[in-house]
């Protein structure tokens, strides 16, 4: 089977790229921790769209997940010409006051597990035509980000490696993008304790919206959707960086 990888895909983001993808008739392999949503998932957009759809459960916040997911493509012989880098999580505290397995967690999954997978990946990737990558960032990624310092960075991480591979990787048929993303209406906000901030409390993008826009630009270096985000990263550039990370921390209250 020759699909595109979607990690990450039993909700939010994740689900959305795999509907429209299905929509645009793309054989997939969709990787969560909760089998059952994808199994779910995964019979009605076979029913739906008439494709085929392969599920595997990983949980890539262990260390390894990413090598074992890999060999688990190979042994089912599937191919990729897309990869969606979507898997990752959140939290909102104080670096101290936060569990420290939860924030190396979460440097495993948004970025360790990213990295790894997008390694092993790539030469098959290489090997078919019009192939691409995209990784979900943050516009988290473009300042620091006070009472949410470890997912901020990890999502800054995430867009300069992706813009990196962009350049890298235009002239051999891969495009890599970086999804950047503001506040969404997904599992996120609920998972990282941000329901109740003034960001998300400010209005939220439609996973739907987010989706369309990422496709839509999949060879572009960088993807910001909606307008609210476009201008706040705008601000963020023109501003003194001590003044855009005070206002991040606040966004955070």
């Amino acid at each position: 089977m020759h699909a595109v990888l979607v990690t990450g895909a039993s909700a939010g983001i994740g689900e959305e790229f795999a509907r429209q993808l299905a929509a645009e008739g793309q054989h997939l392999v969709l990787v969560a921790r909760r089998l059952d949503r994808l199994e779910a998932l995964a019979s009605e957009l076979k029913a739906r769209h008439n494709i085929e759809v392969a599920c595997i459960a990983s949980d890539l916040a262990v260390a390894g997940a990413a090598q074992a997911l890999v060999s688990e493509l190979d042994t089912r012989g599937i191919t990729l010409g897309g990869l969606i880098n979507n898997a990752g999580f959140g939290d909102r505290g104080g670096f101290q006051a936060l569990s420290l397995q939860r924030q190396l967690d979460m440097i495993q999954v948004n970025v360790t597990a990213l990295v790894d997978l997008t390694w092993r990946l790539l030469p098959g990737l290489k090997s078919r035509p019009n192939s691409f990558v995209i990784n979900v960032a943050s516009t988290a990624a473009f300042q620091a980000g006070p009472n949410m310092a470890v997912y901020y960075a990890s999502k800054a991480f995430v867009l300069s490696f992706s813009e990196a591979l962009h350049e890298e990787l235009k002239g051999e048929g891969v495009a890599v993008s970086a999804l950047c993303p503001g506040a969404t209406d997904s599992e996120f906000a609920s998972e990282a304790n941000m329901t109740n901030t003034l960001l998300f409390k400010a209005g939220t993008m439609t996973p739907q919206a987010v989706v369309s826009k990422a496709l839509a630009g999949r060879r572009k270096a960088i993807v910001i959707p909606g307008w609210k985000n476009l201008i706040t990263v705008w601000l963020g550039k023109v501003s003194p960086r001590a003044v855009t990370r005070k206002l991040a921390g606040l966004l955070q209250r």
